[in-house]
Protein backbone atom coordinates (compact mmCIF):
# COMPACT_ATOMS: atom_id res chain seq x y z
CA UNK A 1 0.00 0.00 0.00
CA UNK A 2 2.99 2.58 0.81
CA UNK A 3 4.26 2.10 -3.00
CA UNK A 4 0.90 2.13 -4.14
CA UNK A 5 0.31 5.61 -2.06
CA UNK A 6 3.27 7.25 -4.26
CA UNK A 7 1.46 5.88 -7.50
CA UNK A 8 -1.93 7.38 -6.49
CA UNK A 9 -0.38 10.49 -5.77
CA UNK A 10 1.73 10.04 -8.64
CA UNK A 11 4.95 11.30 -6.37
CA UNK A 12 7.91 9.45 -6.01
CA UNK A 13 8.89 11.59 -2.92
CA UNK A 14 5.44 10.72 -1.37
CA UNK A 15 6.51 8.79 1.58
CA UNK A 16 9.74 10.90 2.33
CA UNK A 17 6.99 13.97 3.23
CA UNK A 18 4.83 11.27 5.02
CA UNK A 19 7.69 10.51 7.66
CA UNK A 20 8.09 14.33 7.91
CA UNK A 21 4.29 14.46 9.03
CA UNK A 22 4.92 11.10 11.29
CA UNK A 23 7.90 13.09 13.30
CA UNK A 24 5.78 16.22 13.32
CA UNK A 25 2.44 14.76 14.39
CA UNK A 26 2.95 11.12 14.90
CA UNK A 27 0.57 10.53 12.19
CA UNK A 28 0.46 10.47 8.29
CA UNK A 29 -1.46 10.20 5.18
CA UNK A 30 -0.29 7.06 4.39
CA UNK A 31 -1.77 5.99 7.53
CA UNK A 32 -5.17 7.67 7.95
CA UNK A 33 -5.90 7.23 3.86
CA UNK A 34 -4.15 3.72 3.24
CA UNK A 35 -4.08 2.23 6.40
CA UNK A 36 -0.30 1.52 6.34
CA UNK A 37 0.74 1.04 10.14
CA UNK A 38 4.21 1.91 9.75
CA UNK A 39 6.42 3.68 6.57
CA UNK A 40 8.57 1.25 5.12
CA UNK A 41 11.96 2.40 4.09
CA UNK A 42 12.92 2.69 0.16
CA UNK A 43 14.77 -0.75 0.22
CA UNK A 44 12.70 -2.98 2.42
CA UNK A 45 9.58 -1.47 0.18
CA UNK A 46 11.45 -2.20 -3.06
CA UNK A 47 12.67 -6.16 -1.26
CA UNK A 48 8.92 -7.18 -0.59
CA UNK A 49 7.74 -6.56 -3.92
CA UNK A 50 10.06 -8.29 -5.56
CA UNK A 51 9.27 -11.40 -4.30
CA UNK A 52 5.68 -10.84 -5.23
CA UNK A 53 4.71 -12.87 -8.02
CA UNK A 54 2.61 -10.58 -10.32
CA UNK A 55 -0.01 -12.49 -11.23
CA UNK A 56 -1.20 -12.60 -7.55
CA UNK A 57 -2.67 -8.85 -8.24
CA UNK A 58 -5.06 -10.55 -10.59
CA UNK A 59 -7.91 -10.91 -8.79
CA UNK A 60 -7.80 -7.30 -7.31
CA UNK A 61 -8.19 -5.69 -11.54
CA UNK A 62 -11.14 -8.30 -11.89
CA UNK A 63 -12.74 -7.83 -8.37
CA UNK A 64 -12.91 -3.55 -9.36
CA UNK A 65 -14.46 -4.81 -12.83
CA UNK A 66 -17.03 -6.71 -11.47
CA UNK A 67 -17.65 -3.85 -8.86
CA UNK A 68 -18.30 -1.31 -11.97
CA UNK A 69 -20.29 -4.90 -13.58
CA UNK A 70 -22.68 -4.95 -10.58
CA UNK A 71 -23.77 -1.23 -10.10
CA UNK A 72 -24.19 -0.38 -14.26
CA UNK A 73 -21.43 1.51 -14.66
CA UNK A 74 -19.77 -0.28 -17.53
CA UNK A 75 -23.41 -0.46 -19.41
CA UNK A 76 -21.85 2.80 -21.32
CA UNK A 77 -19.70 0.79 -22.45
CA UNK A 78 -20.83 -1.81 -24.63
CA UNK A 79 -20.16 -1.50 -28.34
CA UNK A 80 -22.84 -3.83 -29.56
CA UNK A 81 -25.84 -5.27 -27.52
CA UNK A 82 -24.21 -7.21 -24.40
CA UNK A 83 -20.52 -6.87 -26.11
CA UNK A 84 -17.61 -4.99 -25.02
CA UNK A 85 -14.20 -4.03 -26.82
CA UNK A 86 -11.18 -5.07 -25.42
CA UNK A 87 -8.30 -2.93 -27.32
CA UNK A 88 -4.72 -4.55 -26.66
CA UNK A 89 -1.63 -3.63 -27.20
CA UNK A 90 1.75 -3.63 -26.49
CA UNK A 91 4.33 -1.40 -24.88
CA UNK A 92 7.38 -0.95 -23.18
CA UNK A 93 8.34 0.46 -19.34
CA UNK A 94 11.57 0.14 -18.86
CA UNK A 95 14.71 0.00 -20.89
CA UNK A 96 18.28 0.84 -19.86
CA UNK A 97 21.91 -0.79 -21.58
CA UNK A 98 22.93 -1.50 -17.75
CA UNK A 99 20.11 -2.29 -15.63
CA UNK A 100 19.10 -5.51 -16.38
CA UNK A 101 18.12 -8.71 -14.86
CA UNK A 102 17.36 -12.51 -16.17
CA UNK A 103 13.43 -11.63 -17.09
CA UNK A 104 14.59 -8.97 -19.43
CA UNK A 105 14.21 -9.03 -22.55
CA UNK A 106 17.50 -7.99 -24.77
CA UNK A 107 18.14 -6.58 -28.03
CA UNK A 108 21.66 -6.60 -29.62
CA UNK A 109 23.14 -3.99 -31.88
CA UNK A 110 25.07 -3.44 -34.40
CA UNK A 111 28.31 -1.77 -32.33
CA UNK A 112 27.79 -4.53 -29.76
CA UNK A 113 25.55 -2.88 -27.05
CA UNK A 114 22.74 -4.36 -25.23
CA UNK A 115 19.25 -2.69 -24.82
CA UNK A 116 17.35 -4.36 -22.00
CA UNK A 117 13.93 -3.77 -21.59
CA UNK A 118 10.31 -4.80 -20.20
CA UNK A 119 7.38 -4.70 -21.29
CA UNK A 120 3.70 -5.98 -21.30
CA UNK A 121 0.84 -6.70 -23.70
CA UNK A 122 -2.12 -4.61 -22.25
CA UNK A 123 -6.06 -4.37 -22.70
CA UNK A 124 -8.48 -1.88 -21.81
CA UNK A 125 -12.41 -1.82 -22.14
CA UNK A 126 -13.21 1.30 -24.40
CA UNK A 127 -16.12 2.87 -25.96
CA UNK A 128 -15.94 5.44 -28.87
CA UNK A 129 -18.13 7.87 -27.08
CA UNK A 130 -16.29 7.38 -23.53
CA UNK A 131 -13.40 9.26 -21.90
CA UNK A 132 -12.68 6.74 -19.80
CA UNK A 133 -10.68 3.14 -20.20
CA UNK A 134 -11.09 0.74 -17.92
CA UNK A 135 -7.12 -1.06 -17.68
CA UNK A 136 -7.45 -4.93 -17.29
CA UNK A 137 -5.19 -7.19 -15.90
CA UNK A 138 -1.96 -6.98 -18.47
CA UNK A 139 0.59 -10.03 -19.38
CA UNK A 140 4.08 -9.07 -18.51
CA UNK A 141 6.16 -9.58 -22.10
CA UNK A 142 9.64 -11.45 -20.63
CA UNK A 143 11.63 -14.08 -20.64
CA UNK A 144 11.32 -17.05 -18.45
CA UNK A 145 13.66 -19.99 -17.37
CA UNK A 146 14.39 -22.64 -19.81
CA UNK A 147 12.66 -20.76 -22.66
CA UNK A 148 15.42 -20.52 -25.75
CA UNK A 149 13.35 -18.30 -27.46
CA UNK A 150 12.72 -14.61 -26.57
CA UNK A 151 9.03 -13.68 -25.14
CA UNK A 152 6.94 -11.44 -27.87
CA UNK A 153 4.13 -9.69 -28.40
CA UNK A 154 1.69 -12.27 -29.78
CA UNK A 155 2.70 -14.90 -27.54
CA UNK A 156 1.64 -12.61 -24.99
CA UNK A 157 -1.78 -11.61 -26.47
CA UNK A 158 -2.41 -15.24 -26.75
CA UNK A 159 -1.74 -15.70 -22.90
CA UNK A 160 -3.88 -12.41 -22.33
CA UNK A 161 -6.65 -13.53 -24.23
CA UNK A 162 -6.46 -17.34 -22.41
CA UNK A 163 -6.35 -15.82 -18.93
CA UNK A 164 -9.11 -13.08 -19.55
CA UNK A 165 -11.90 -15.85 -20.39
CA UNK A 166 -10.95 -17.44 -17.19
CA UNK A 167 -11.13 -14.29 -15.38
CA UNK A 168 -14.49 -13.57 -16.81
CA UNK A 169 -16.06 -16.33 -18.73
CA UNK A 170 -19.43 -15.24 -19.31
CA UNK A 171 -18.24 -12.03 -20.65
CA UNK A 172 -19.18 -11.17 -24.05
CA UNK A 173 -15.86 -9.31 -25.59
CA UNK A 174 -14.42 -7.81 -28.86
CA UNK A 175 -10.46 -7.84 -29.08
CA UNK A 176 -9.58 -4.96 -30.67
CA UNK A 177 -6.12 -4.97 -32.31
CA UNK A 178 -3.81 -3.41 -34.69
CA UNK A 179 -2.26 -5.32 -38.15
CA UNK A 180 -0.38 -7.79 -36.03
CA UNK A 181 -2.91 -9.45 -34.52
CA UNK A 182 -5.13 -10.40 -38.03
CA UNK A 183 -3.69 -13.45 -38.92
CA UNK A 184 -5.25 -16.91 -38.49
CA UNK A 185 -3.50 -17.89 -35.26
CA UNK A 186 -4.64 -15.11 -33.17
CA UNK A 187 -8.28 -14.96 -34.54
CA UNK A 188 -8.80 -18.49 -34.36
CA UNK A 189 -7.46 -17.65 -30.51
CA UNK A 190 -9.79 -15.55 -29.82
CA UNK A 191 -12.74 -17.55 -31.96
CA UNK A 192 -11.59 -20.45 -29.24
CA UNK A 193 -12.34 -18.61 -26.04
CA UNK A 194 -15.51 -17.54 -26.94
CA UNK A 195 -14.82 -13.74 -28.44
CA UNK A 196 -15.42 -11.78 -31.30
CA UNK A 197 -12.32 -9.90 -32.80
CA UNK A 198 -12.00 -6.77 -34.69
CA UNK A 199 -8.10 -6.58 -36.08
CA UNK A 200 -6.46 -3.84 -38.35
CA UNK A 201 -5.69 -5.55 -41.97
CA UNK A 202 -3.66 -3.25 -44.06
CA UNK A 203 -4.10 -3.95 -47.94
CA UNK A 204 -0.14 -4.59 -48.11
CA UNK A 205 -0.57 -7.44 -45.64
CA UNK A 206 -3.52 -9.17 -47.18
CA UNK A 207 -2.80 -9.38 -51.04
CA UNK A 208 -4.87 -12.62 -51.72
CA UNK A 209 -7.91 -11.18 -49.29
CA UNK A 210 -7.62 -7.80 -51.09
CA UNK A 211 -7.33 -9.74 -54.90
CA UNK A 212 -10.61 -11.63 -53.61
CA UNK A 213 -12.23 -8.90 -52.84
CA UNK A 214 -11.74 -6.75 -56.07
CA UNK A 215 -13.01 -9.84 -58.09
CA UNK A 216 -16.23 -8.52 -57.10
CA UNK A 217 -18.14 -6.61 -59.63
CA UNK A 218 -19.17 -4.53 -57.07
CA UNK A 219 -19.13 -4.55 -52.77
CA UNK A 220 -21.83 -3.19 -50.19
CA UNK A 221 -21.20 0.69 -49.15
CA UNK A 222 -22.93 3.47 -48.00
CA UNK A 223 -21.38 7.14 -47.46
CA UNK A 224 -22.95 10.58 -45.84
CA UNK A 225 -21.96 13.93 -45.34
CA UNK A 226 -21.38 15.61 -42.24
CA UNK A 227 -21.65 19.29 -40.98
CA UNK A 228 -18.40 19.93 -41.85
CA UNK A 229 -18.38 18.56 -45.14
CA UNK A 230 -16.73 15.57 -44.78
CA UNK A 231 -17.57 12.77 -46.86
CA UNK A 232 -17.99 8.98 -44.54
CA UNK A 233 -17.44 6.34 -46.97
CA UNK A 234 -17.72 2.71 -45.78
CA UNK A 235 -17.42 -0.83 -47.86
CA UNK A 236 -17.34 -4.44 -46.64
CA UNK A 237 -17.52 -7.53 -47.75
CA UNK A 238 -18.52 -10.87 -45.52
CA UNK A 239 -16.83 -14.29 -45.78
CA UNK A 240 -14.21 -13.88 -47.95
CA UNK A 241 -10.92 -15.83 -46.71
CA UNK A 242 -8.08 -14.44 -44.77
CA UNK A 243 -5.44 -16.36 -46.97
CA UNK A 244 -4.59 -18.54 -50.16
CA UNK A 245 -3.70 -21.23 -48.18
CA UNK A 246 -5.37 -25.01 -47.85
CA UNK A 247 -7.03 -24.21 -44.49
CA UNK A 248 -7.94 -20.01 -44.48
CA UNK A 249 -10.11 -18.83 -42.25
CA UNK A 250 -13.13 -16.64 -43.89
CA UNK A 251 -13.36 -13.39 -42.29
CA UNK A 252 -15.86 -9.90 -42.80
CA UNK A 253 -14.02 -7.42 -44.08
CA UNK A 254 -14.91 -3.58 -43.65
CA UNK A 255 -12.84 -0.34 -44.87
CA UNK A 256 -13.66 3.20 -44.06
CA UNK A 257 -12.43 6.86 -45.70
CA UNK A 258 -12.80 10.01 -44.52
CA UNK A 259 -12.85 12.71 -47.52
CA UNK A 260 -12.41 15.99 -46.62
CA UNK A 261 -14.27 19.23 -48.58
CA UNK A 262 -11.48 19.15 -50.97
CA UNK A 263 -11.84 16.18 -52.35
CA UNK A 264 -8.96 14.50 -50.33
CA UNK A 265 -8.35 11.17 -47.98
CA UNK A 266 -7.77 12.32 -44.70
CA UNK A 267 -7.76 9.03 -43.07
CA UNK A 268 -8.33 5.11 -44.01
CA UNK A 269 -8.08 1.99 -42.66
CA UNK A 270 -9.62 -1.23 -42.68
CA UNK A 271 -10.56 -4.10 -40.67
CA UNK A 272 -11.02 -7.99 -40.80
CA UNK A 273 -13.94 -9.41 -38.24
CA UNK A 274 -16.11 -12.38 -37.35
CA UNK A 275 -19.21 -10.57 -36.60
CA UNK A 276 -21.36 -10.42 -39.85
CA UNK A 277 -21.37 -6.62 -41.21
CA UNK A 278 -24.53 -4.91 -42.18
CA UNK A 279 -25.38 -1.13 -42.97
CA UNK A 280 -27.06 -1.10 -39.45
CA UNK A 281 -23.52 -1.38 -38.01
CA UNK A 282 -20.76 -0.96 -40.25
CA UNK A 283 -20.61 2.57 -38.77
CA UNK A 284 -20.88 1.33 -35.16
CA UNK A 285 -18.08 -1.45 -35.64
CA UNK A 286 -15.68 1.33 -37.77
CA UNK A 287 -16.24 3.35 -34.75
CA UNK A 288 -14.90 0.58 -32.51
CA UNK A 289 -12.21 -0.13 -34.97
CA UNK A 290 -10.77 3.68 -35.04
CA UNK A 291 -10.84 3.97 -30.97
CA UNK A 292 -8.32 1.43 -30.64
CA UNK A 293 -5.99 5.00 -30.26
CA UNK A 294 -7.39 5.10 -27.19
CA UNK A 295 -5.22 2.26 -25.22
CA UNK A 296 -2.48 4.61 -27.09
CA UNK A 297 -3.26 7.95 -25.70
CA UNK A 298 -5.47 7.55 -22.89
CA UNK A 299 -3.65 4.76 -21.72
CA UNK A 300 -0.28 4.61 -22.66
CA UNK A 301 0.50 8.26 -23.31
CA UNK A 302 -1.37 9.47 -19.85
CA UNK A 303 1.36 6.76 -17.63
CA UNK A 304 4.52 7.73 -19.44
CA UNK A 305 3.88 11.73 -19.87
CA UNK A 306 1.12 12.59 -17.92
CA UNK A 307 2.26 12.22 -14.14
CA UNK A 308 2.52 8.73 -13.37
CA UNK A 309 6.26 8.09 -13.58
CA UNK A 310 5.43 4.72 -15.52
CA UNK A 311 9.31 4.71 -16.78
CA UNK A 312 10.74 6.75 -13.61
CA UNK A 313 12.90 3.63 -12.27
CA UNK A 314 11.93 2.95 -9.02
CA UNK A 315 14.03 -0.18 -8.54
CA UNK A 316 14.56 -2.76 -10.78
CA UNK A 317 14.96 -5.87 -9.01
CA UNK A 318 15.69 -9.55 -9.56
CA UNK A 319 12.28 -11.18 -9.89
CA UNK A 320 9.48 -9.24 -10.25
CA UNK A 321 9.94 -5.52 -8.83
CA UNK A 322 10.14 -3.88 -12.47
CA UNK A 323 6.64 -5.67 -13.09
CA UNK A 324 5.15 -4.89 -10.11
CA UNK A 325 5.79 -1.08 -10.02
CA UNK A 326 4.16 -0.67 -13.58
CA UNK A 327 0.93 -2.51 -11.96
CA UNK A 328 0.67 -0.78 -9.17
CA UNK A 329 1.06 2.44 -11.37
CA UNK A 330 -2.05 1.05 -13.28
CA UNK A 331 -4.13 0.32 -10.37
CA UNK A 332 -3.84 3.70 -9.65
CA UNK A 333 -4.86 5.28 -12.87
CA UNK A 334 -7.65 2.25 -12.31
CA UNK A 335 -8.81 3.88 -9.40
CA UNK A 336 -8.60 7.64 -11.25
CA UNK A 337 -10.80 6.54 -13.94
CA UNK A 338 -13.27 4.85 -11.43
CA UNK A 339 -13.20 8.13 -9.71
CA UNK A 340 -14.17 9.84 -13.08
CA UNK A 341 -16.95 7.89 -13.57
CA UNK A 342 -18.49 7.59 -9.80
CA UNK A 343 -17.01 9.85 -7.85
CA UNK A 344 -19.10 12.94 -7.22
CA UNK A 345 -16.10 14.64 -5.04
CA UNK A 346 -13.39 13.64 -7.82
CA UNK A 347 -15.84 14.98 -10.38
CA UNK A 348 -16.49 18.13 -8.76
CA UNK A 349 -12.31 18.80 -8.04
CA UNK A 350 -11.69 17.98 -11.88
CA UNK A 351 -14.59 20.64 -12.31
CA UNK A 352 -13.07 23.24 -10.24
CA UNK A 353 -8.96 22.56 -11.28
CA UNK A 354 -9.65 22.51 -14.88
CA UNK A 355 -6.64 20.16 -16.14
CA UNK A 356 -5.47 16.90 -14.47
CA UNK A 357 -1.85 18.27 -13.76
CA UNK A 358 -3.14 21.49 -11.96
CA UNK A 359 -5.27 19.31 -9.94
CA UNK A 360 -2.71 16.59 -9.04
CA UNK A 361 -0.91 19.29 -7.85
CA UNK A 362 -2.94 20.68 -5.59
CA UNK A 363 -3.57 16.80 -3.88
CA UNK A 364 0.38 16.67 -3.38
CA UNK A 365 1.19 19.41 -1.69
CA UNK A 366 -1.87 19.37 0.28
CA UNK A 367 -1.28 15.69 1.22
CA UNK A 368 2.68 16.94 1.68
CA UNK A 369 1.99 19.68 4.42
CA UNK A 370 -1.22 18.82 5.95
CA UNK A 371 -2.53 15.68 7.62
CA UNK A 372 -6.16 14.17 7.07
CA UNK A 373 -8.31 11.58 8.84
CA UNK A 374 -10.14 10.35 5.72
CA UNK A 375 -10.27 10.86 2.16
CA UNK A 376 -13.80 13.09 3.07
CA UNK A 377 -11.60 15.45 4.29
CA UNK A 378 -8.98 16.08 2.05
CA UNK A 379 -11.75 16.24 -1.07
CA UNK A 380 -13.51 18.59 1.02
CA UNK A 381 -10.45 20.76 1.69
CA UNK A 382 -9.48 20.69 -2.05
CA UNK A 383 -12.81 21.98 -2.65
CA UNK A 384 -13.48 24.55 0.09
CA UNK A 385 -9.59 26.37 0.03
CA UNK A 386 -7.63 27.90 -2.43
CA UNK A 387 -5.13 26.78 -4.79
CA UNK A 388 -2.26 25.21 -2.65
CA UNK A 389 0.83 25.47 -4.76
CA UNK A 390 4.21 24.48 -3.81
CA UNK A 391 5.60 27.82 -4.03
CA UNK A 392 2.73 28.97 -1.25
CA UNK A 393 4.18 26.89 1.32
CA UNK A 394 7.92 28.12 0.65
CA UNK A 395 7.21 31.25 0.53
CA UNK A 396 9.84 33.54 2.92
Amino acid sequence: MSAFGCMYFQDPSFLAYQRRLESKYQSSNIKTLFDVKRIPKETQLRDILDEIPTHQFTDIFSDLFERLRRHNHLKQFELLSGVYLCSIDGTQHHSSKQVNCEHCLHKQHRNGSITYSHSVLQGAIMHPSQRQVIPLMPEMIRNEDGHKKQDCETNAAKRFIGQLRATHPRLRLMICGDGLFSHQPMIEEALAQGMHFLYVAKPDDHTYMMEWIAAYKDIPSVEFKDEKGRTHRYQWQNQVPLHGGEKAITVNYLAYQLINSKKKVTYKNSWVTDVEVTQDNIEQLVSGGRCRWKIENECFNTLKNQGYHITHNFGHGKKHLSDNMYILTLLAFYFHQIFELTDGMYQACRERYGSKAHMWENFRVTVRFLLFDDWEGLMENLLSDPDITEESYYRP
